[in-house]
This record gives structure tokens, sequence and C-alpha cells, in this order.
């Protein structure tokens, strides 16, 4: 009965196992296999069938036949409308960070000093826009920005234009959409490295005759150099893929690769050609990722 009961508790894994292996499965389940099968697509050629593209291999005969169209890839390359997505999306994905953090590390530097009820009350409603769905709150912009919307209805009554300004439909707006969707994923890191910060440092610095920029700038913003990472990959990556608001907010100038994705997918019914357009995109958004796990190492041995 001991013999069984031990070889009984080597079967059920630890709980560093089940800790490190859930995830593991989620991850395999939900990223892995999924982004094989659009790889998988991405290799083969359009079809007027149901799904509307052909299988890469055969066997028959004992013969197991593999046949990978690679002109899917050279497509992207050729032509200048996936490239112009491309270059579209990283322009406003950078743009819309950068943007993200001038407006974001600020406020969440403002929250910091501000006392502890008064920090939970103040990211309480930096995070209360993120409950309500995203498809509502850009048709509120939507309102927002018309010719005959609650902008223009304004500055035409205070007198500071005397027409209404094209806002809707144009680049503008989508920066605006993509900053007030994105700016609480810039704060809520920032806010979380800023708020671990050592006062007494500053105060040091001021003691030493350092001027108060002087020591934000030689002590604060290095420190929060990992709040600061954070909040850009929150904001880059999930903006190169961004549709709803390029797509409500944005006019045929707006070119991006979540719009062209769509296109394809369900205009064009090319399948194919959307799936190497979405491994491409998402080999792109590994880079930074690879480059953020870098630091993080380098930092981690620094350290040690």
């Amino acid at each position: 009965m001991r013999t069984f009961n031990q070889q009984l508790l080597r079967l059920v894994p630890s709980g560093r196992k089940l800790v490190i292996g859930i995830p593991f499965v989620w991850l395999c389940l939900f990223f892995m296999l999924p982004f094989f099968l659009v790889m998988k697509i991405s290799f083969s050629e359009a079809a007027l069938a149901i799904p509307p593209y052909s299988e890469i291999y055969t066997f028959a005969e004992q013969k197991f036949n593999l046949l990978l169209n690679i002109g899917n890839y050279t497509l992207l390359g050729e032509d200048e409308l996936y490239i112009s997505a491309y270059l579209g999306s990283l322009k406003v994905a950078l743009f819309s960070t950068l943007m993200c953090l001038v407006i974001g590390f600020p406020m969440a530097y403002a929250i910091t000093k501000a006392s502890k009820e008064a920090q939970n009350v103040l990211m309480l409603l930096i995070m209360m826009p993120t409950w309500t769905a995203i498809l509502i709150r850009v048709y509120a912009w939507m309102g927002i920005l018309s010719n005959n919307g609650l902008l223009n209805g304004f500055l035409m009554w205070t007198g500071l234009i005397d027409h209404p300004i094209e806002i809707l439909n144009t680049n503008t707006a989508v920066y605006i959409g993509v900053v007030y969707a994105y700016l609480p994923f810039m704060i809520l890191p920032l806010y979380a490295n800023l708020v671990k910060h050592d006062q007494s440092l500053l105060e040091a610095a001021s003691d030493l005759g350092s001027s108060t920029f002087n020591s934000f700038w030689k002590i604060t913003v290095p420190l929060a150099k990992n709040g600061i990472i954070a909040g850009c990959m929150l904001v880059f990556i999930p903006v190169v893929g961004e549709f709803v608001i390029p797509e409500l907010l944005g006019g045929p100038e707006t070119l991006m690769i979540g719009r062209v994705l769509w296109q394809e997918f369900f205009n064009n019914r090319d399948w194919p050609v959307a799936s190497a357009l979405a491994v491409v995109m998402l080999l792109i958004l590994i880079v930074p990722i690879l480059l953020f796990n870098r630091s993080q190492a380098k930092e981690m041995e620094s350290r040690g």
C-alpha cells in the first residue's frame, strides 16, 4: 500500500510543474496551435472551395507530398499596397506610443505624489474607460469629431472657428482614438514603477544643490526605464494590428495592416495572402519583444 501511494504521488505533478505547465499548455492551445494553422494556410493557394484554400500536403499510394507556395510571401514584397500598410502601421504605432509616453509619464508621476487614498481613486478613474467596449468608445469619438459634433460645435460657439474643422476620417482622428484607447496601458506600468522609487535619492540630490528638473532627469527617468519600456510595449504591439479605430475614425489615406487583413479575409476571400500578412506582422512584432527580453536579461546579470 505504501509503495502504491509513493507511485501515485510520483504521477501527480508537483506544484512547480503545475505553475509552469498550465501557462505552457494555455500558450500551446491558444497561441502556438492557431499560429501554425495560420502559417499552414499562408503556404497554400486560394481556391473556390470551403474553406477557400487548397491543402499543402497529399498522401496517396503510400507517398506523402508537401507543396509549399511561397508566392504569397513574395507578393507582399512586390506589392506597394502591403508595404505601405506595414509602414503605415509602424508609423502610427510609433508616434502613438511616443504621444502616450509624453502624456502618460507626467500623469503617472503626478499620481504617485498624491496621498494613498487619492492614488487609488485616480487609478480607478484612469482604468474606468477600459470597462466599456472599445467599439462603443470609438463610436462616441465619431460623434465628438464629426463636422457637426461636440468639438466643432464648441469651437464655433466660442468663436474660435467660422466653419467646421475636418477631423473625422483623417489620420488626426486615428491618433486621437489610439492615444485615448491605449493611454491607460501606458500609465499603469509607469505608475507601478514610479511608486516604488526611493524619495530619499531626490532629497539627497536636492541637498547637493541639484535642481528639480536635473534630479528628475538624472534620477527619476533612469530608474523608470523598465516602466517606460513595459508601457511602450503594451501600447506599440497591439496598435500595429489595430483594426477598429482606423476603420471607424480613419479615412481612405489611413492604410494600416489591420484594415488590409480584414479586406483580404472577408472581402477578397484570399485567406492564403491574409495569413501571410498575419505571419509577417507577428514576426515583425517579435523583434521588440526579443529586444525587451535581452535588455531585461542584461539588467538581471548586472544586478547579480
